[in-house]
């Protein structure tokens, strides 16, 4: 049994922050356009959010494209998300002290 290198540990952990990355961004600008009439220097800020997230999506691509690429973690992939689509029910770590839950 090989164990992995750093590198090959965020080649498994990027695609995974990219999809959450990608899908705080799409509610951000949900709560944009819930807003832009009652609140819009609210919606003003959640966009700017919006806009910092899409420069911290490209990046996040670029990094995975430059390490190599996605890769499966050892023993076929990983999953802890109770669906692939993020819906804030999942809970884990990384086995790096990183651990969070969305509720």
């Amino acid at each position: 049994m090989s164990t992995m290198n750093d590198l090959d540990k965020l080649r498994v952990m990027l695609p995974h922050w990219i999809d959450h990355n990608q899908g705080h961004g799409k509610e951000f600008a949900q709560w944009v356009d819930k807003l832009s009439s009652d609140s819009p220097e609210v919606a003003q800020l959640l966009a700017e959010a919006v806009q910092s997230l899409q420069k911290a999506q490209n990046s996040l691509e670029e990094a995975l494209e430059k390490a190599g690429g996605s890769l499966d973690a050892p023993g076929g992939g990983h999953h802890h998300h109770c669906s692939r689509k993020h819906d804030h029910c999942h809970g884990h770590s990384h086995g790096d002290g990183h651990n969070h839950h969305h509720s």
